[in-house]
C-alpha cells in the first residue's frame, strides 16, 4: 500500500513513516517544510533516521502553498493519507495566530481538495484533545460539545473537524480525525513539556510549574499514539458503524442518505497525572533533582486532561499499553544521549 504522510520530520510523524516503512509493506512518501518553530536540526535528525529505509521517500514542500500537496498528491496518488503537518503549540498560538491560520486552515483545505479530486481510501488527520475547552468535563469524550476552545490553536483544530466533516458529507470522502493528548516519548518536540523539563533538570535551570504543579495531563507514549493511527487509518468508517458507531468496520461501502463516512477518536491513555508528580517521575529516571518554580495558570492551559477511549476501543480495539515509568525510562535513556550529543 501507498501512504502519504505530512509533517513526516516532526514528532509523531517519524514515528509513523518509520513503523510503516519498516514493515516492508507500506511505501512511504514524507512531506514536510522544515520549518523554524523549533530547530530545523532536529527534523533533520529524525529523517536521517528514516534514510536508510528502503521503503521510505522525503520531499520538502509546504501544503499551505497553493498547488503544491496537489502535485505531490497527484503523482503518488496513496491509498491512505495521514495529515499529521500543523502549526502546534496552544501558547505560541496566542501571539503568533496568522502563522495557525495559513497551516491549519488554509493548509488543511488543501490537503482536503486534493482528497477530493484524487480520493484516498481514508483520510486521517491529527486533531488536538485542545479543542475540548471550557466546560468540558472529564473524562473528555467525543460526544461532548467542543465549541468553547480556550486557545487559538484549539480553534483551528476544531476548525478542522468541521471543515473534514462537511468534505465527507459533501463528497463522500471518507475522514477520520484523532484527537491526541499529550504526547511524550523519544524524538519529542522541544517545546512539549518532557523535553523542556528534561532540559532545565539536567541543566540546573528553573521547572516552571503552572497552576502551582496542579494541572493534570494525560500523557500518552508515541508507540501507543501510532498503534492506535494505524489502527484507524486501516478500518475507514464503513455502511455498518455509520448505522451503528459501536459495530465492528466489516465493508467500506457508503450507503446514500446516511450519516457521512467521518469519525473522530480520542488517542490517550486515561490516566491522568499532576505535574508535580510528573517531575518527580521524571527527576528518577533522570537521576537528578529539580529546581521547582511555582507559576500561576498559563493564558490557554486547561487544568486537566483525561481522555475517554470508550469510543475507539469498541471501533478498533485500541488499548494503550506503555505506563508512564516505563515510557520515561526509555524518554530519559534517548534524551540523554541526544542532548549529550
Amino acid at each position: 500500500m501507498k501512504v502519504l504522510v505530512t509533517g513526516a520530520a516532526g514528532f509523531i510523524g517519524f514515528h509513523l513513516c518509520r513503523r510503516l516503512a519498516a514493515t516492508g509493506r507500506a511505501e512511504v512518501l514524507g512531506v514536510d517544510n522544515l520549518n523554524d518553530y523549533y530547530d530545523p536540526a532536529l527534523k533533520r535528525a529524525r529523517l536521517a533516521e528514516l534514510a536508510p529505509l528502503e521503503k521510505f521517500r522525503f520531499v520538502q514542500a509546504d501544503f499551505a502553498e497553493e498547488g503544491s500537496y496537489a502535485g505531490l498528491h497527484a503523482h503518488f496518488r496513496p491509498d491512505y493519507v495521514a495529515h499529521l503537518g500543523a502549526q502546534a503549540g496552544v501558547r505560541y498560538s496566542i501571539e503568533h495566530p496568522a502563522a495557525y491560520v495559513r497551516s491549519n486552515i488554509t493548509g488543511f483545505l488543501n490537503v482536503l481538495e486534493a482528497c477530493r479530486a484524487l480520493p484516498p481510501k481514508h483520510l486521517v488527520f491529527a486533531s488536538s484533545s485542545s479543542v475540548y475547552g471550557a466546560g468540558a468535563r472529564v473524562p473528555f469524550s467525543e460526544d461532548q460539545a467542543a465549541d468553547r476552545p480556550v486557545s487559538f490553536y484549539g480553534a483551528t483544530k476544531r476548525a478542522n473537524e468541521l471543515m473534514a466533516h462537511s468534505h465527507a458529507h459533501l463528497h463522500g470522502l471518507r475522514t477520520t480525525g484523532v484527537r491526541f493528548f499529550t504526547v511524550y516519548g523519544a524524538w519529542g518536540r522541544p517545546d512539549m513539556t518532557p523535553m523542556i523539563f528534561a532540559k532545565a533538570i539536567l541543566e540546573g535551570a528553573p521547572v516552571k510549574l503552572f497552576n502551582d504543579g496542579k494541572n493534570l495531563r494525560d500523557f500518552t507514549h508515541v508507540d501507543d499514539i501510532v498503534d492506535g493511527l494505524l489502527k484507524i487509518m486501516l478500518y475507514p468508517q464503513s455502511a455498518a458503524s455509520i448505522q451503528n458507531p459501536s459495530a465492528p468496520p466489516i465493508a467500506l461501502s457508503l450507503v446514500e442518505g446516511q450519516n457521512p463516512p467521518y469519525r473522530v477518536f480520542n488517542l490517550g491513555h486515561h490516566r491522568p497525572v499532576e505535574m508535580r508528580l510528573f517531575v518527580g517521575m521524571l527527576e528518577s529516571v533522570l537521576g537528578k533533582k529539580a529546581r521547582i518554580e511555582l507559576c500561576p495558570p498559563a493564558p490557554g492551559d486547561m487544568p486537566e486532561t483525561c481522555a475517554d477511549l470508550t469510543r475507539v476501543q469498541a471501533a478498533v480495539g485500541y488499548a494503550p499499553k506503555v505506563a508512564l515509568e516505563d515510557g520515561l525510562r526509555s524518554f530519559a535513556e534517548w534524551f540523554r544521549e541526544y542532548h549529550q550529543r
